[in-house]
């Protein structure tokens, strides 16, 4: 952890190239974006992916290294506990991760970059079910409220698949919730080919959908920022119903806790 960290390293970012361009032939890793002319490659974004699993995966076809997208500038918020491991957090970084706290989330848009949030975080996995997919969302406005007062357009995303790439078991409880937060990180049993952490070749369908436009409002109300959240909420759930069926799930159901 106390080797200092190049984000811009020339190696780094070689491998993390190699790293993308891999992952996403490996599943293999398709992105269909309703309205690609809607994004300027001069604002910043906000989108919010759903669902987190056990480990959000397909974020990597809006990686700026994959080149899927028309956007140069784009930052993947990750919780802290990520950063903890010597060598990963280099290559977390290199790819384009950095720590979801307010303060990188504004400076970063500030600076011209788009966001990508697992508005669940890491409470989401605790409540994953087999057989449907979950959207732990109803609480989570934080990610709301920054995007308004920056005024960045909302992108709801949702990946198909990505949560049949690792076979899962976790414990239950309230207490197995609050441990969950308080260490940033959801301590749950999982495991891919050969009981090992390589995933499963699942294909995944990563879902962008159309920007919703925010007013920027330097000190929303709480009733403002209800009623955009509520945007959100139903534009993602939208996205999930139109297109379940085009991309194989058609009798998946979606849960919005």
């Amino acid at each position: 952890m106390v080797i200092p960290i190049d984000e811009r390293s020339k190696y780094g970012r070689k491998l993390s190239r190699y790293i993308c361009k891999h992952a996403c032939g490996y599943f293999p890793v398709t992105l269909y974006v309703e309205d690609i002319k809607a994004f300027d490659p001069n604002r910043a974004y906000v989108f919010g992916y759903e669902p987190h699993s056990v480990l959000p995966i397909g974020v990597v076809a809006l990686a700026d290294l994959t080149g899927f997208l028309p956007l140069s500038k784009i930052k993947v918020l990750a919780s802290s506990a990520v950063f903890y491991v010597p060598f990963l957090r280099h290559i977390w970084t290199w790819l384009g991760l950095t720590p979801a706290t307010k303060k990188n989330f504004t400076s970063l848009l500030a600076s011209g970059y788009s966001c990508i949030i697992v508005p669940g975080g890491v409470q989401e996995p605790c409540l994953m079910e087999h057989g449907c997919e979950v959207a732990f969302l109803k609480s989570r406005k934080g990610f709301v409220r920054i995007a308004m007062e920056m005024g960045r357009p909302l992108v709801p995303v949702f990946c198909f698949g990505q949560s049949h790439v690792y076979k899962w078991w976790k414990p239950g409880g309230n207490l197995y919730l609050q441990f969950s937060r308080a260490i940033k990180f959801t301590p749950i049993f999982f495991w891919g080919i050969f009981g090992s952490p390589l995933p499963y070749r699942h294909p995944m369908d990563v879902v962008v959908g159309r920007p919703i436009e925010v007013k920027k409002n330097a000190q929303p109300t709480v009733e403002e920022v209800i009623e955009v959240h509520g945007q959100f909420v139903e534009a993602l759930n939208d996205l999930f119903e139109k297109h379940k069926a085009r991309v194989g799930h058609a009798d998946l159901q979606l849960k919005i806790l």
